[in-house]
């Protein structure tokens, strides 16, 4: 070997043993940097004409573990997923207080019913009237605004997802610039470790807010794709795009969050999601918020129309001049057909006193009315004629209304043996002629409708119905015409209809109480929502979704639509606390002022089995008031304490991922120390070699 082949030998080892001692110096002085990977030389032996020739340091990467590493993201996705699902829920079970507590959401209901009772201890006691009707006002105030709070966590929810695309189409942006940095230092044999250690973090931030997997390049940088395919990075950067809603209410209809791979391929960013931030926003806005709203709807519904089925049983004394019912969404012919038993409209005086009846027998479409015959048609007239001009029955708007003349009062009471009954409420209570609670839209869906039945919508109306799949992403949006059928039976084949209806996804079927369900096809079955309803039905105004509680966002949107009747809360006098006795002798009066059997009805209205349907994810069934409001309570922290344990747990395993890959890729102090100690030797040898070469050289030199 010649001199000059030594010298090169020993210059290359001195230069490999600078650059691995530079690296140990990098990594040594990172190594408390959050997210720094240490750096690797890898150093190889270099050859000429089959003889050794030094060494060199081929390229400078970083000791990345790609299975250590796509470990880590994913738990970091869905530590992620849990950690926002944790907080918005919590916010929302904290919205209903305390389930133990005395001051808590639940803790209402069961006050109200209790104040009731303490009322009938004594009920000319105007402070206990006045403290019942305060403490039932509060408990649906409580309810709108718990209502409205929910809304805000899913209108927040909504504006976390803009903020995460927008975070996310700036991380991609970056990393793609990254991949052309790292790809030409590659090119040049250059040192690409500082751009790939500023790329592996925006990956983890990116990670954070979706599920990725990532790829190495034959030219340098990352492919990254979703956790099922969608193309994020490569050549290029994906886009996504959301537009967020704008004041959220229950029957708002989000838009898609869709991304434009580097392609230019358009699709639905929810068909390629499994976990992330993202993911856990969109499950907390779409299914978690909106089924803690659709069973708070579905309890305090059922709480205002228990207390009302008891108030409609009973009178104030003296009995209220005029009785004006709510909207039952129908036409008076439909609304009065179907009815069974025997109810009485009774006229008293200011004493109690009767002064005329009307004693109604109902079956089914004919009844009589004193013992005439009427028809649904015709009973508002007979009804009138019996009353003699001491009363008066209209319907106008959908609404019954029932006026007496002078200064008599109107009572109704139902025949003990046999009461008037439609749908499982009297004939009173289904009118809502005289509601403790009134509501501005229909409370509840089973109004006794058959396929029969006008439906009263006008042909060619539209609704349109979206259907999503499990993980939210939209399947189809379908716009359905009210038919030419002037029949709810008729409505109904029209949107069960497989061209132009539901018919490809699940059918509608009409209950026997008149509800209509909607069950799916698939397994798992679609979420349907609607997304807009253009119809009106005549007399009522209201539309097809109001009336029969189509799509959850209807019903959710009820909760915040209670109000004690306004008379009765500024005249607690008014409250109906006695009970028509319809065996009084003529002459005496039928009302007394200290009978407490309303009071004792209205106390007992939480015990009663009322008939829920399936709300949020609970298949409803018959269950009174106090126990549905119990179920829910607990139904409510456990599905917070259910997602605190899931956010523990993915977030335990995060730590555990992270820990596991920072020990295989990051700096260990003992290990550069060791490293340092050999470069250093290296350098010496290589040096002394140097020396060894010079030294020979200068011996041929003397010698010639």
């Amino acid at each position: 070997m010649s001199l000059n082949a030594i010298m090169n030998t020993a210059s290359s080892g001195l230069q490999a043993a600078q650059t691995q001692l530079r690296i140990v110096s990098d990594n040594v002085s990172n190594v408390n940097t959050p997210g720094y990977v240490r750096k690797v030389g890898e150093q190889r032996s270099m050859t000429s004409q089959g003889m050794g020739a030094g060494v060199e340091v081929g390229r400078i990467r970083l000791a990345t573990d790609r299975f250590l590493q796509a470990a880590s993201l994913n738990a970091g996705a869905e530590s992620a997923r849990m950690g926002v699902r944790h907080e918005l829920y919590d916010r929302i079970q904290s919205l209903f207080g305390d389930p133990g507590g005395d001051a808590g959401f639940f803790a209402k209901v069961d006050a109200v019913f209790s104040t009731f009772a303490a009322t009938a201890e004594d009920p000319t006691s105007s402070p206990r009237r006045q403290d019942a009707l305060f403490r039932t006002q509060a408990l649906f105030d409580e309810a709108g605004r718990i209502s409205g709070q929910i809304q805000a966590v899913r209108q927040d929810a909504d504006g976390r997802i803009q903020s995460a695309v927008e975070r996310a189409n700036s991380l991609l942006e970056q990393i793609d610039g990254l991949n052309i940095e790292i790809s030409r230092a590659m090119a040049v044999d250059g040192d690409p470790s500082g751009a790939e250690t500023a790329q592996m973090n925006l990956i983890s931030q990116l990670a954070e807010l979706m599920d990725i997997r990532v790829a190495g390049r034959t030219g340098g940088g990352v492919s990254i794709r979703t956790g099922v395919g969608a193309l994020l990075v490569g050549q290029g950067a994906a886009t996504l795009e959301y537009s967020r809603a704008g004041t959220v209410t229950g029957e708002t209809a989000f838009g898609e969050v869709y991304i434009t791979e580097p392609g230019g391929q358009k699709r639905p960013l929810l068909d390629s999601l499994v976990s992330g931030e993202i993911k856990g926003l969109i499950e907390l806005r779409d299914v978690e918020a909106p089924a803690a709203a659709e069973r708070l709807a579905e309890l305090v519904s059922h709480a205002a129309d228990e207390l009302n089925r008891a108030h409609n049983a009973n009178s104030a004394v003296p009995a209220p001049t005029l009785l004006t019912g709510r909207n039952v969404g129908q036409s008076f012919q439909s609304a009065i057909a179907g009815f069974s038993g025997q109810t009485t409209v009774a006229v008293t005086n200011a004493a109690g006193v009767i002064q005329t009846r009307a004693n109604i027998v109902f079956s089914g479409a004919t009844m009589t009315v004193n013992g005439v015959a009427a028809t649904p048609t015709t009973f508002l007239g007979v009804l009138n004629a019996q009353l003699g001009g001491a009363a008066t029955a209209s319907f106008n708007n959908g609404k019954l209304t029932l006026a007496a003349t002078g200064t008599n009062g109107v009572a109704i009471a139902d025949d003990a043996a046999a009461p008037s009954a439609k749908a499982g409420r009297s004939f009173s209570h289904y009118f809502g002629l005289n509601d403790l609670v009134s509501s501005d839209r229909p409370a509840f869906y089973d109004n006794g409708l058959t396929a029969a039945s006008p439906h009263g919508f006008t042909a060619g109306e539209t609704l349109t119905l979206r259907f999503s799949g499990e993980n939210g992403s939209r399947l189809r949006e379908l716009e359905i015409a009210v038919p030419a059928g002037g029949t709810v039976g008729d409505l109904v084949t029209a949107l069960n209809d497989p061209a132009t209806g539901v018919g490809r996804f699940g059918a509608f079927s009409l209950a026997a109480d008149g509800s209509l369900s909607f069950v799916g096809t698939a397994n798992p079955a679609p979420t349907m929502t609607v997304v807009q309803d253009r119809t009106t039905q005549v007399p009522s105004g209201v539309s097809v979704t109001e009336l029969f509680g189509i799509g959850g966002g209807v019903r959710a949107s009820r909760a915040d639509g209670f109000a004690l009747r306004s008379d009765i809360r500024q005249s607690p006098s008014k409250l109906a606390l006695a009970r028509l006795n319809l065996s009084a002798a003529t002459g005496t009066p039928a009302l007394s002022i200290g009978d407490g059997r309303g009071a004792l009805a209205l106390a007992d209205a939480g015990q009663r089995a009322a008939n829920f349907q399936a709300a949020g994810g609970s298949s409803g069934g018959s269950i009174s008031v106090s126990r549905y409001a119990a179920e829910l309570s607990g139904e409510i922290g456990g599905n917070a304490a259910s997602a605190r344990s899931r956010m523990e747990t993915a977030s335990a395993l995060a730590t555990e991922a992270n820990a596991r890959q920072r020990a295989e890729e990051g700096v260990n102090l003992d290990e550069e120390l060791v490293l340092m100690t050999t470069y250093q030797q290296a350098f010496n040898a290589s040096a002394r070699l140097i020396q060894a070469a010079k030294d020979m050289y200068d011996t041929l030199m003397g010698i010639v």
